[in-house]
């Protein structure tokens, strides 16, 4: 087959247009050839469950799945009876972002939070966090939080644990959907178990997607008391892999060694050197109009734009607006975005801005 595309071509729409780095394209050529059992019986699933536990802790288990969205919806339903509910930020992915999928898929109540950096608190877990007992009512029995956010942000470690206390002492548990965890970890240099397992965190949907795999999440339970039935439900929810052996050789070539965080920490410093640059450029009295709506923490800018120029912007790069009535666009980087893209990328906002 031939190409099809200009492989020189990289943009700042999101992590998820990235390919996919040759060391996992590499592992997927050793876990090849031969046969192996199906389903999960293979020895790279077997071995990915000791790479996870050396990360999460002795008591983790993984479950590889194809995608976030499931991940999120199967890893919330082996946390909640039928009549649960889950507490999460009005930006949440599954709330916003996975197209129904945990309410008509996984029969789940979001009971969503507006906050203003993407991060939930105790106060903000205790606005919906309430009326157990109220027939009348979907129990809240989960909190969901991303990390980093949906918004770019990060939560502290202390952030973490005090919203993990806060739930466990209400009866509920804490899930993170962390799509981007290896971002965070590398925005917080600290290891994963720090801010999950040490933290209080009972289950985790781990992404390597949007960190150089072709597909593949696992969800990782951290607490086996707070998760029931995932055998059962991944294959329910359609995420049950055959071939399982391809999903977790991807995985294991992640987080094995130190790709994962690499690849992590050259996102984020791509990102900063992204944000870095156009403040630069506004001390210098350039970019008129230009301003930023979060700070970047992981690999995320959110920014403002006058009217009209994040498409006069994308006739040359492409992203996404994030709230087009207010001019707030997002720009990822991701782990193949160079020091040359970024640079160029301000050159073109320097110019449109101008015009």
């Amino acid at each position: 087959m031939n190409t099809l595309h200009d492989i020189d071509s990289r943009g700042f729409a999101s992590d998820n247009y990235s390919g996919v780095h040759p060391d996992v394209l590499a592992a997927l050529g050793a876990a090849n050839g031969g046969h192996q059992v199906a389903y999960g019986g293979d020895v790279y699933t077997e071995r990915l469950q000791e790479v996870m536990k050396s990360h999460f802790g002795d008591a983790a288990e993984a479950f590889p799945v194809f995608n976030g969205t499931g991940a999120n919806v199967t890893a919330l339903q082996s946390m909640l009876p039928r009549w649960g509910a889950v507490v999460a930020a009005s930006t949440a992915h599954i709330n916003v972002d996975e197209g129904g999928a945990p309410e008509k898929v996984g029969g789940l109540k979001i009971l969503n939070v507006p906050t203003t950096d993407g991060k939930l608190t105790p106060e903000l877990i205790d606005r919906e966090a309430w009326g157990w007992g109220d027939e009348h009512r979907a129990q809240p029995l989960v909190v969901s939080i991303t990390q980093s956010t949906e918004l770019g942000t990060v939560y502290s470690i202390d952030e973490i644990r005090a919203i993990a206390d806060h739930a466990h002492a209400k009866g509920m548990r804490l899930h993170v959907d962390g799509a981007r965890l290896s971002n965070a970890a590398a925005a917080l240099d600290a290891p994963l178990r720090a801010f999950t397992t040490d933290a209080g965190v009972d289950v985790v949907s781990f992404g390597g997607t949007k960190n150089g795999l072709i597909f593949g999440e696992s969800i990782v339970v951290l607490d086996p008391a707070a998760a029931d039935g995932l055998v059962y439900l991944r294959k329910l929810n359609m995420q049950l892999a055959s071939k399982m052996r391809f999903v977790s050789a991807q995985i294991i070539a992640l987080l094995e060694g130190d790709l994962w965080l690499e690849n992590a920490r050259h996102a984020n410093a791509m990102a900063t050197r992204l944000r870095s640059g156009l403040e630069a450029g506004i001390a210098d009295g350039g970019f008129p109009g230009l301003g930023f709506t979060q700070p970047t923490q992981a690999n995320a800018v959110f920014a403002t734009l006058p009217a009209g120029v994040a498409d006069r912007v994308r006739e040359h790069v492409r992203f996404y607006d994030w709230d087009a009535a207010a001019g707030e666009v997002r720009w990822m980087c991701g782990f193949d975005t160079t020091a040359d893209d970024v640079d160029a990328f301000i050159s073109v906002i320097r110019r449109e801005l101008g015009e």
